[in-house]
């Protein structure tokens, strides 16, 4: 993750934003005082950061990937045909 201070940001603005959003990579944005220190993350990253909290604080969704991950870890497999849409 790179950082840079505030004036820089400040003074190019758009090429920081153009950054962000092409590499999919968060920006520290550093000032004097530490705690004014931000980060700037595109809004894909932002959604799939909440995205991801909510299926992580939703107990059924979290227990039906542990028990996916347990029938994969158990070798309990089951190989399913694709449904061709073309062939009824």
């Amino acid at each position: 993750m790179d950082a840079v201070n505030y004036s820089n940001f400040r003074e190019h603005l758009k090429d920081y934003f153009k950054q962000v959003n092409d590499r999919s990579e968060p920006l520290i944005v550093t000032n004097k005082q530490p705690e004014d220190n931000v980060v700037i993350l595109s809004k894909d990253e932002y959604d799939a950061m909440i995205e991801t909290m909510k299926i992580q604080s939703n107990d059924y969704l979290m227990e039906k990937i542990a028990a996916g991950h347990r029938e994969v870890n158990a070798a309990k497999l089951q190989s399913l045909d694709l449904i061709d849409p073309d062939n009824n």
